[in-house]
């Protein structure tokens, strides 16, 4: 949303003395594209939805019919790519979904389309995202995550009229290391009692 209604260059005009210096975009009524369908990827069509979105989406092991499940549209990885305004990838990071967003896949998307990556950096070619914002060939992008972190001082993706880059900062929240930490000493201490909890397999 701060991508597309240009939120940053808003704030930096007001704090420079100035007032609004152009005209935001919209989300009711435009496509939004999820890249993983799972639980964090639901959240997000969710939302999406709320907004007024259409949503679709797709995955290597996604289904129609769980797409349907969640009020979503399945489609195949390229309609996805040609079709989405905002595409928001929301995959693990695996040998699988490495460099998935590659230099083709970009040229799919629409001139006028903005991707937003908040899961795992290495999903995206980094080198090929920054020549496709640079050429123009897409609108903008909202990153959260990065191939190397923190973002080294040249990086492109600092300096990009059209990016929107944050450090790492989608799941820094006080609440969510309450969560976490809290869990992890009910985990010890579960372990040390002889009955572990959240056991995987």
């Amino acid at each position: 949303m701060a991508s597309v209604r240009n939120l940053v260059a808003e704030a930096n005009s007001l704090r420079a003395g100035q007032w609004q210096v152009g005209i935001g975009g919209d989300l009711h009524g435009k496509t939004l594209g999820i890249l993983g369908l799972g639980s964090i990827g639901q959240k997000v069509a969710g939302f999406g939805k709320a907004f007024g979105m259409q949503v679709i989406a797709w995955s290597e092991n996604l289904t129609p019919e769980r797409a349907a499940e969640s009020g979503v549209t399945w489609v195949s990885k390229r309609e996805l790519f040609e079709q989405a305004d905002i595409l928001s990838v929301h995959l693990v990071l695996s040998d699988r979904s490495r460099g998935l967003v590659d230099a083709q896949a970009l040229g799919w998307m629409k001139q006028t389309a903005r991707l937003v990556n908040t899961s795992r950096g290495p999903i995206v070619d980094e080198h090929a995202l920054a020549q496709a914002l640079a050429k123009g060939q897409l609108a903008g992008a909202a990153l959260d995550v990065y191939a190397e972190e923190p973002l080294p001082a040249d990086h492109p993706f600092r300096t990009l009229p059209n990016v929107l880059a944050t450090p790492h900062v989608g799941y820094v929240s006080q609440q969510n290391y309450r969560v976490f930490y809290g869990q992890m000493i009910e985990d010890i201490l579960a372990w040390a009692k002889g009955a572990p909890v959240r056991v995987l397999g």
